[in-house]
Parts: structure tokens; C-alpha cells; sequence
């Protein structure tokens, strides 16, 4: 019975002790936090709210559905058949002069051309012509379908900082599809994974517009899937506030 009664002695001391040494190193944690490189508050928390739609009973636009078929093919013709679809063996000036050929004088749409970069792309790759003259630029190649073969690229110099932007794929059939076919104000091309993002002028001073071109396997195109409406570092700053004196700029778009 002794014995009994010293291990229930000792078993209500320990307990005793764990509260004790529970609170202790909880003030010491707290006694850290605050210290540099430890842990600190981040102020109160903003209030989490989900969407909100507005007018629910407005009746709103209906979005046509896409074709099934996807986009037709817009096959380039009068050049040679491409080779185990290896697009790199294909001359960007004689794919961008076939087309000139079977669009003659066209102005607008994703074949227009002006007239003065008309002729020099006729002229390019002869003899006496200067090839920094030429208007067809150096072609870039990736593969933007996914289908592990790359695609051509290319830009053609417009008057003006305009620039056409071209994409083609070849088939198993030997036949060059034109997959994307774009015309505007480039400040800059960049390849983003298989996605072809334009950098131009957004029509804000300030402000500049990037566009992602993305592979739509459903459309059998290239199609702008996002864009982006970003301010120009070093552009104009937003309103002043009426307390502080300065230049206002464009509110964000």
C-alpha cells in the first residue's frame, strides 16, 4: 500500500507541472515574436466577399457556339510540298510572295498589304536589291500545336511600326496551313511556352496592350485567348489627390 500511495503522489505532481510548463513556453514564444526574423502580426485581415451579380434579371447577350468543324484551312499555294513536315526547310520570303500573288491589292484583312511593302517583298532575294531592304524578317520556329513538330513564324515590317505577324504548320500531306495571320502597332514579339504575345500601344497614354495568341484544338487556329492592359513603367502616375499638388494621369483602364 506504501508503495502505491508514492506512485500516486508522484503522478499528481507531474500533472501538476504540465500546465505550468505549458504556460511557460507559451510566454516565452510570445516574449520572441516581434524580434527581427521571428514572427510578427500583419495588421487585421481584409474581410473575404465573393462575387456579386449585378442585374440578375437583365436578360444578357448570348455567345454563338463555336463551329464544330473548327476554322477552315487557309492552305498557302504555289509553293513546293513541305517535307516530312519540317517547316524549317521552307523559304519565308517565297511563302509570304506566293501569298502576295493570290491576294494581289488587297489593303485590309489579315492578307492587306500596302502597296509600298508590296513591292519590296516582289523584290526581295533579287540580285541588285539590298536584303536589308527585304521587309520579311528572320523566321522563328516552335512548336505552338503540341503535335511535337515546330511551327514557322514570321514578321513581315509595315510602315509606320506595324507589323504582320504569321504562323504556319505543315500537315502529313506536305500542304503549309497559315494558323494565325495578325496586323497592328507592335512594340515587341515574344514566344511564351506555345503561346505568341504581342506588345502594343493600348490607345491610353501610358498604358500598352499585351495579347496572348494560344492553339485552339478545337478551332484548328491560333486565337487571342487573353489579354492585358498593363501601365508603362515610368508612365503617367495616377490622379493626385487634393491634398498633394502633381500632373494626373489616365485612371486605370
Amino acid at each position: 500500500m506504501k508503495a502505491l500511495s508514492f506512485r500516486s503522489a508522484a503522478a499528481t505532481a507531474t500533472a501538476s507541472a504540465a500546465p505550468a510548463l505549458t504556460v511557460l513556453a507559451l510566454v516565452t514564444l510570445l516574449a520572441g515574436c516581434g524580434d527581427g526574423g521571428e514572427l510578427a502580426g500583419a495588421g487585421r485581415a481584409p474581410t473575404a466577399s465573393g462575387p456579386v451579380h449585378l442585374w440578375p434579371d437583365r436578360q444578357g447577350a448570348v455567345v454563338p457556339p463555336a463551329d464544330p468543324g473548327g476554322a477552315p484551312p487557309e492552305y498557302v499555294k504555289g509553293i513546293p510540298p513541305v517535307r516530312d513536315q519540317d517547316v524549317r526547310g521552307v523559304d519565308p520570303v517565297a511563302i509570304v510572295q506566293a501569298e502576295l500573288r493570290a491576294h494581289p491589292k488587297t489593303d485590309v484583312g489579315a492578307d492587306g498589304m500596302p502597296p509600298r511593302t508590296a513591292a519590296a517583298i516582289k523584290d526581295c532575294g533579287k540580285q541588285d536589291a539590298e536584303p536589308e531592304a527585304c521587309p520579311v524578317l528572320a523566321p522563328y520556329y516552335r512548336d505552338l500545336t503540341g503535335n511535337g513538330e515546330d511551327e514557322l513564324i514570321v514578321g513581315i515590317e509595315f510602315p509606320d511600326k506595324m507589323m504582320s505577324v504569321r504562323v504556319y504548320t505543315a500537315d502529313e500531306h506536305g500542304r503549309l496551313n497559315r494558323i494565325m495571320a495578325t496586323t497592328q502597332t507592335v512594340i515587341s514579339v515574344d514566344l511564351a511556352g506555345r503561346d505568341v504575345v504581342l506588345r502594343a500601344p493600348s490607345g491610353n497614354n501610358g498604358y500598352e496592350l499585351i495579347t496572348a495568341w494560344s492553339w485552339d484544338e478545337k478551332q484548328l487556329t491560333m486565337l487571342p485567348t487573353r489579354e492585358q492592359i498593363v501601365r508603362v513603367p515610368g508612365g503617367p502616375q495616377g490622379p493626385a489627390s487634393p491634398s498633394s499638388p502633381g500632373t494626373g494621369g489616365p485612371g486605370t483602364p
